[in-house]
């Protein structure tokens, strides 16, 4: 070989993107979940006293104390992690948090029941699933009604990517029923497999006069798991513009969020609104938010399996 030809190949090889999945990656933020914040919840006498640590993703530090937390040094992400306070009583939930596989630190997801005792009279089982998103929590929590009303879904973003790119892996009990717990009342069990996910979600978002926010489907990537995934490096959830309701792909599932299923967003009067898609934005549109989440769960609020784990790392866009 010579020595033009070697040269040629070194320059060639260095405008090639190093990535096993074929694609140019744009990380998002602390998207290694190799930093966490450490947060120390002491929860009321009455229903124990117990000092619960919950975890939170951002620059490396430790909260001691009840103290309500929102994301520092430009994290984007959020967690089913919160700090509550309903009706005077604190209490903390913990169901995603840093855990080490094959030497790299992910955030591990889990479904699980949390037991709480009031003075030793009553005993309440609450269903929480693991959920991990883009956007913000309003903390403290003070009423179990409505959860998404106290989420913000989304950042601004105006790309358009061709995948969301990620490492994941599953852990799925081999069971076909949930479990409905909502700490009032028995427990029921349903029929049906629940499912772990993930899923990208472009918009293009804007406000009216009233502060009603509303918004078009740009791009569209969700996918659901039924089943025990190995460890998956590079996984790619391919996403795909305008109307996607003719495709051979399309799920119900992958429809539009409006009514009841519509997220928040702050508007510009500094308020939580839902976010009604009110249709497909062109296949070309350029959008001015994207919405990422992985869950061990594909239903509704204290409905799930317990012990469906799912492990996720090094969230990027892929071009």
């Amino acid at each position: 070989m010579g020595k033009r030809h070697v040269i040629f190949s070194i320059i060639m090889a260095m405008l090639i993107p190093v990535s096993a999945s074929g694609l140019t990656l744009e990380k998002i933020k602390f998207g290694d979940f190799s930093n966490w914040v450490t947060r120390h919840i002491t929860e009321s006498k009455a229903i124990g006293g117990a000092k619960k640590t919950i975890y939170a993703i951002g620059p490396t530090q430790t909260i001691d104390g009840n103290k309500a937390y929102s994301p520092g040094g430009g994290s984007p992400w959020a967690s089913s992690n919160v700090y509550a306070r309903v009706s005077g009583i604190t209490k903390a939930s913990n169901t995603v948090e840093p855990v080490v596989l094959n030497g790299e630190k992910m955030a591990k997801l889990s479904t699980k029941m949390e037991h709480v005792k009031v003075l030793g009279l009553i005993n309440m089982d609450v269903m929480v699933t693991g959920t991990l998103f883009l956007g913000k929590i309003r903390e403290p929590i003070s009423s179990t009604s409505s959860p998404y009303s106290k989420m913000e879904m989304g950042m601004p973003y105006t790309k358009r990517p061709k995948a969301l790119v990620f490492d994941y892996k599953v852990d799925m009990p081999n069971v076909n029923t949930r479990v409905k717990s909502t700490g009032f009342g028995s427990k029921k069990t349903l029929q049906g497999r629940d499912q772990a996910e993930v899923y990208v979600l472009l918009q293009k978002r804007w406000e009216d006069e009233k502060g009603n926010i509303h918004a078009l489907r740009v791009g569209t990537g969700r996918e659901r798991y039924n089943k025990s995934v190995p460890l998956t490096k590079g996984h790619q959830l391919a996403i795909n513009y305008g109307d996607i309701t003719k495709k051979p792909f399309y799920k119900p599932y992958m429809g539009l969020l409006n009514g009841s299923k519509a997220y928040y967003a702050y508007n510009s009067k500094g308020k939580l609104v839902p976010v009604q898609e009110e249709g497909w934005a062109p296949a070309d549109a350029t959008p001015t938010h994207v919405l990422v989440m992985a869950s061990t769960t594909c239903g509704e609020a204290f409905i799930g399996t317990e012990g469906l784990t799912m492990y996720i790392d090094n969230v990027a866009f892929g071009f």
